[in-house]
């Protein structure tokens, strides 16, 4: 034997490949297994056992899209197992059940949606390189499949199912969830796990007002419709809806459409079943006797009827008093020593309550706390309750109530998605919470929960719609909801909180939006099991939404739906009395808007406390990186200094701040590290490098040099520069332009107080073109109908000379023109400046989007016309000897001198005076009296002469009588 061993060893060792089939191990190859011939047989005949997987396939067309089932070659031990196609997408669907007998009473069933990152050709960017726990989407995904199954199973199946979908194989151009949910439908009607399947799922979209079917994800981007159907072939089972304020009728119409498209999916189904599936095997069904039902109904019916008749009874002490009745048919059951009854006590009581509850509405039309079919709970509405915070709100309807909070952060702070479609961060962020407290009960906090994330998913869609586009607000939003008391339908109270929170903080919501959830309670055939009668309920309790047969809850503006989600309890629902749900939630949503409306009506600001501030700068990519620093090390440190977020992007800094102090000192420390760029009248801080008889050389701006010239230290004269500043010394100067060989010119006197009666000084017409940093900041409170128009900004205005010889500019500040307007008695309303003819309009678009929340505190400088400096070319030769002559067109700068008479034209009309065009591109001023503005209109022709020049050659004009 030994000898044998060594023998077939020396053997292997020549041929490697007779190894395996010396010992006769099973093979694989090219995945088909079998046993290896014997080492005995000739080499030539050695062929390995092929298994042949018998696949069964079914091909249809929905929507233009070919879809194929697929079942027998993967997941062949799963009780059911389907992978579905679409385009280049694949998803594999399995269900099993367990064995033995189910004692419980509820349905344990569980569904778990993946997407490995291996289906896009992904590794994951994770420190094991490997998926973790289910992400969101996942579990929306999951929630999607689930809803619309679980009606179908029969009453009384307690044994446990599981379904796991995942995605093979994605090409992003598809939405892999409605895949799922019909694999899923498909392996459940393969199974032998008794089921009322099977169901269609199918996805429409609206572009430019027509219709979908199966859009792809490039389709929905610009669609304002993604809703997501599933029915039987007669019934509705699940709605999922966003929407961008569609109206009731339009999503009606949606509606009607995407039946007979789900439709489509039940006869592939079918045939698939019909080829490759498994007879339903006769599981246990956990069955209440009659009975025992008719036992406790009497004993209970009673004393039931009389709870839910008084409509003084709370939430919790209707709890206490239907836990005493149980007690009760407790004891009763015991003394007659009923196993059987005592076994199924509470879901027996349970049932007949819910008959009481809902015979009661259907044939009074009251509810259980007494109100009308579709009359809405008392709301109280709150805004603006925690005033530290961006935005707050506090939402009451009936027992429930609400706390949302608002957070405003930077671009950066947008939440990183990795699912196979979609895009890939998210800016808008809702979490909804529900802590145990809320139904009085005690409980842990664990990680993401199902619900929470389904019902702040939700209410996301809902306040999404009504956001301006990313371009206006860059902003990135978290709205927190805390679920303070749960009676009914906290998702839709968080829309209405959140809508509120988001107007306090600020954000310009095109509307609010408010919620409500729609109940339904039926009267069915036992025989044929069809409705025949039925009460539509608005704003349903959360006992109502336990004991009825749906909960749809409907969110929307004034204008239209912006989100859906419908949950049933029956094995469906006719579209019909669906649609005809569509207009009870319409008058209840208008109800609730109102309340809203009264308490926070358009967005108002916060104070400078708490009002976040952000701002965006661009730099070259070269001075990002050295802002930045090794590893990102002094970019960090400035955050932990500053407290400020600091997101960096291409060629762009955006800096988000808590108050504008902060936002100050950030900026500060960036222009001492790279400086930015240098603006025209924009105020720096800098350090007196030299000391020269004609000024001091100072840096500034990361590095830069200016020249501060003695004529800008002080508005008085100075005969020393070395009086005035010293090297070293920190000084805040103004850049008032450029000289013509590129040094930048400073000014210290422009940033200090003018002396009263001192006349305005002029400053050279710069080269640099001021360019105003995108910064958001709060102006007034909109909300209670002011505007608080405050500007910060120094306002420069150029007009270039066509004169041959170097020209000069008068450059005023806005606070130099109040000042003066102030010393001569002109008072200035805080709505704006003085109407007058020749004032330029604001640009509209830019009004119509940041006038209601922000105003940026610094506007472009180059505006066109409409500021409040006198702007006049100046002329190049000033002859105070000249006498008054007669000039006809055309003006040049040396014909023109004291006494000279000509027919101007009014080119502008300021607050003290005119700028005249004399003709040949010169540009004169005059000056109104001291009893104020004249009527003057644009173009208007007058007839004066030259009385003086300015120190810089400008020449003034006096009014010729005739």
């Amino acid at each position: 034997m030994a000898m044998s061993l060594l023998a077939t060893r020396a053997r292997a060792k020549a041929n490697p490949l007779l190894t395996w089939r010396a010992l006769k191990f099973r093979t694989i190859c090219s995945g088909s297994t079998g046993v290896a011939s014997s080492d005995l047989d000739p080499p030539d005949s050695l062929v390995a056992g092929t298994k042949v997987l018998e696949t069964f396939q079914e091909e249809f067309e929905i929507g233009s899209r070919v879809i194929t089932l697929e079942t027998g070659k993967i997941a062949r031990f799963a009780n059911g197992a389907v992978v579905l196609g679409m385009d280049e997408t694949k998803v594999l669907s399995t269900v099993t059940s367990s064995k033995g007998d189910a004692v419980r009473d509820f349905l344990p069933l569980t569904v778990d949606y993946q997407e490995k990152q291996f289906a896009q050709g992904v590794i994951p960017n994770t420190f094991m390189r490997r998926e973790g726990a289910p992400k969101e989407r996942e579990l929306l995904c999951g929630r999607l499949i689930d809803r619309p199954i679980r009606p179908l199973f029969p009453a009384g199946f307690y044994h446990e199912v599981q379904v796991m979908a995942s995605v093979l194989s994605s090409d992003g151009k598809q939405d892999p969830d409605v895949l799922a949910a019909n694999a899923t439908s498909a392996a459940l009607m393969l199974s032998d796990i008794p089921w009322n399947g099977p169901i269609g799922v199918v996805r429409i979209g609206r572009i430019c007002g027509q219709f979908i079917v199966n859009p792809t994800m490039d389709e929905l981007s610009l669609s304002d419709l993604n809703l997501v159907y599933a029915c039987t072939r007669d019934k509705t089972l699940m709605i999922d809806v966003q929407a961008r304020e569609i109206s009731e009728k339009d999503l009606e119409a949606g509606l009607r459409l995407a039946h007979p498209e789900a439709v489509k999916y039940l006869e592939p189904q079918v045939r698939l079943a019909a080829k490759a599936g498994k007879q339903k095997k006769e599981y246990t069904l956990s069955m209440v006797l009659e009975t025992t039902l008719e036992k406790v109904s009497k004993l209970a019916s009673a004393p039931i009827e009389a709870v839910f008749t008084d409509p003084s009874y709370g939430k919790f002490e209707r709890g206490e008093a239907l836990d005493k009745i149980t007690q009760g048919v407790r004891q009763t059951l015991e003394q007659e020593c009923d196993e059987e009854s005592l076994k199924v006590l509470p879901k027996v009581v349970d049932t007949v309550r819910k008959k009481v509850v809902r015979k009661r509405i259907i044939e009074e039309g009251f509810r259980v706390d007494g109100r009308h079919l579709d009359a809405v709970r008392p709301i109280y509405c709150e805004a603006g309750n925690l005033p530290i915070l961006h935005g707050s709100s506090l939402f009451n309807r009936g027992d429930t109530q609400v706390l949302c909070t608002v957070t405003l952060g930077s671009p950066a702070d947008a939440q990183r998605l990795e699912s196979l479609v979609g895009p890939p961060t998210k800016r808008f962020m809702l979490h909804y919470s529900f802590p145990p407290f809320c139904i009085n009960e005690v409980g842990k906090r664990g990680g993401l929960n199902r619900r929470e994330v389904g019902h702040g998913t939700l209410a996301e869609k809902a306040l999404l719609a009504v956001l301006p586009p990313e371009d206006d607000f860059p902003y990135t939003v978290r709205v927190n909801s805390e679920v303070m008391a749960s009676d009914g339908s906290t998702s839709m109270a968080t829309v209405c909180g959140g809508s509120m929170a988001l107007m306090d903080a600020g954000i310009p919501l095109r509307e609010h939006v408010a919620g409500v959830s729609v109940g339904l309670v039926s009267e069915v055939d036992p025989e044929t099991g069809e409705i025949k009668d039925y009460r539509i309920l608005t704003d349903i309790l959360g006992l109502e939404d336990h004991l009825g047969d749906m909960d749809f809850k409907i969110a929307g503006t004034r204008k239209g739906v912006t989100a859906i989600q419908l949950d049933i309890k029956p094995a469906g629902i006719p579209l019909d009395i669906i649609c005809e749900c569509l207009e009870p939630a319409r008058k209840g949503r208008v109800q609730i808007l109102d309340h809203m409306e009264q308490e926070i009506s358009a967005p108002r600001t916060q104070d400078d406390r708490t009002a976040p501030r952000l701002a965006t700068l661009k730099f070259s990519n070269d001075a990002i990186r050295r802002f930045v620093g090794p590893l990102g090390a002094l970019k960090r440190k400035i955050e932990e200094e500053t407290g400020a977020r600091i997101s960096v992007g291409d060629r762009t800094l955006t800096i988000i701040a808590k108050s504008q102090a902060v936002m100050d000192k950030v900026q500060e420390k960036i222009d001492f590290i790279i400086g930015r760029e240098i603006e025209v009248g924009g105020i720096y801080k800098g350090i007196v490098t030299s000391v020269k008889e004609y000024g001091a050389f100072v840096e500034f701006n990361g590095g830069q040099q200016g020249l501060l010239h003695i004529s800008e230290l002080s508005h008085e004269p100075v005969s020393r520069v070395s009086d005035v500043v010293s090297v070293g010394q920190k000084l805040s100067l103004m850049c008032i332009g450029q000289d013509v060989r590129g040094n930048i010119k400073l000014s210290l006197k422009a940033t200090l107080p003018r002396p009263s009666g001192k006349a305005n000084d002029v400053a050279e017409e710069p080269n640099l073109v001021r360019k105003a940093p995108d910064i958001w900041a709060p102006v007034g409170d909109i909300s209670n109908g002011e505007e608080h128009q405050k500007t910060t900004k120094e306002e420069l205005f150029v007009s270039k000379s066509s004169s041959s010889s170097s020209p000069t500019v008068v450059i005023r500040s806005a606070a130099e023109c109040d000042e003066e307007e102030k010393s001569a008695g002109f008072v200035q309303s805080t709505k704006g400046t003085p109407k007058r003819s020749g004032t330029s309009k604001v640009d509209n678009k830019l009004k119509s989007t940041f006038s209601s929340l922000f105003r940026s505190t610094i506007f472009s400088e180059d505006e066109g016309e409409g500021k409040c400096d006198f702007v006049s070319e100046a002329l190049t030769k000033d002859n105070q000897n000249g006498k008054g002559t007669h000039i006809e067109p055309p003006m040049t700068a040396e014909s023109l001198k004291i006494g000279t008479e000509v027919t101007a034209t009014v080119y502008q009309i300021r607050t003290r005076g005119l700028v005249l065009d004399l003709g040949g591109g010169i540009r004169g001023m005059y000056r109104f009296d001291d009893n104020g503005e004249e009527a003057y209109e644009l173009g208007q022709e007058l007839r004066v002469k030259c009385s003086s020049f300015t120190s810089k050659g400008i020449p003034v004009m006096s009014l010729v009588r005739i």
